[in-house]
């Protein structure tokens, strides 16, 4: 494997990424873990800017006289999960737990920003981006674009890595399309009339619409979807009376949708609205339709996800990337930088959890999980993908209109 040299003992760096597994905070809360990249980031050397879109924090590293400029993006919100584990670093805050590997990402990229400030061997300048609330919709990525991201911070390209449950330790996966799915909240509410419910006759039933509603509705995407494309409408939630003896004057039904393109989308949130109005006038009830686009598809550029896969290539070698990875229907809202500057989005592997510290909890090693804990093996691997990314990128001629 051919790692940046200075990586050869990165003892520092497990002790700092268990340090924030042990303090997470929720989306645009993360106070402390922004305070500890910037007081960093300020002793390297680096050139820091806080409070972006609340709690981000970008930092900008130039050397040399080149031009070229580059992104590397990393989160830094946890879960309102309750860890299960019981190793020494484990959350101290009940209710909060970095079970989807951003205290990895952070750590990965806060080392190779303290390499790059130590050797400086690259020529333009580096933009280190750490980004809040990835999680729960709150689609910290687009609120950092709307806080003038790019414009003050301009990336030719961007580039982020997620850790992934691929049993490869240090394994590399992307693909030259849509790798994630879009992700989208819906509800729906059905407004009727409440009565006993021994006297139906005299009241509207909203349960029955929502029920009607909900079956209806797992039959929608292939009727929208071409067979030919992955789509998915998911119904997670229904509500009705709070009490076995009533009909309520509302109840609602609600879930998600997940596509790999915005046109996908728009049928699907076109199909559900008829059918919400359709049922809601057959049972005499007014239908109240919420459809949320929380992040778009992740769809990388196609000669950016070329680059950084021979970059990747030269790391671990061509056996350890899988440069074709299909793609799956989890979402990240770094698809909102993804629509705005060229880059790519990709895996690498956690293993399957036999990294994990005794007294771990009884769950996977998968993430959104209770059990899960990032593997701190991977560090160096992808603290090395991001410094040779940046290197190679920013030696590349600029190619004159």
């Amino acid at each position: 494997m051919n790692l940046v040299d200075s990586f050869a003992d990165i003892s520092r760096f497990v002790a700092l990424r268990r340090d924030i597994h042990a303090h997470p905070e929720l989306g645009f809360e993360e106070h402390r873990t922004s305070k500890v990249v910037a007081d960093l980031l300020r002793e390297w050397g680096i050139e820091v800017h806080e409070g972006i879109a609340g709690t981000g924090v970008v930092g900008v590293l130039k050397c040399g006289t080149g031009r070229r400029t580059i992104g590397l993006r990393a989160d830094l919100d946890a879960l309102p999960l309750q860890e299960e584990n019981r190793f020494p670093h484990r959350s101290t805050h009940d209710g909060r737990m970095h079970a989807c590997g951003h205290d990895g990402h952070t750590t990965m990229l806060l080392a190779a920003a303290w390499h790059l400030a130590q050797a400086r061997d690259f020529d333009g300048t580096v933009h280190f981006i750490f980004q809040p609330a990835e999680e729960m919709g709150k689609a910290g990525a687009l609120k950092m674009i709307q806080d003038g991201l790019f414009e003050r911070f301009p990336c030719e390209a961007v580039f982020a890595l997620h850790n992934f449950a691929i049993e490869t330790v240090g394994g590399f996966a992307l693909n030259e399309a849509a790798l994630m799915a879009s992700s989208n909240t819906w509800k729906v509410t059905m407004h009727g009339r409440g009565t006993h419910a021994s006297l139906p006759h005299t009241g509207i039933d909203p349960v029955a619409a929502v029920i009607d509603l909900g079956q209806q509705l797992q039959t929608l995407v292939p009727r929208v979807i071409a067979s030919t494309e992955r789509a998915l409408l998911a119904v997670t939630q229904i509500q009705g009376s709070g009490a076995p003896n009533v009909i309520p004057d509302e109840a609602w039904v609600g879930g998600t949708v997940r596509t790999f393109s915005e046109a996908a989308t728009d049928a699907i949130e076109g199909g559900m609205r008829r059918i919400a109005d359709g049922i809601a006038q057959a049972h005499g009830c007014r239908a109240e339709i919420f459809f949320r686009r929380a992040s778009p598809p992740v769809v990388n550029h196609a000669h950016e996800a070329r680059f950084a896969a021979e970059v990747m290539r030269d790391i671990v070698g061509g056996d350890r990337v899988d440069a074709d990875f299909p793609a799956v229907m989890g979402a990240e809202d770094f698809a909102h930088m993804l629509k705005v500057r060229p880059g790519c989005y990709a895996f690498i592997g956690n293993g399957d959890g036999g990294h994990r510290l005794p007294d771990h909890g009884p769950g996977p090693c998968i993430i959104h999980n209770t059990s899960f804990d990032f593997n701190d093996e991977i560090i160096p691997i992808g603290a090395s993908y991001f410094v040779r990314l940046a290197q190679k990128w920013l030696a590349q001629s600029i190619q004159e209109p």
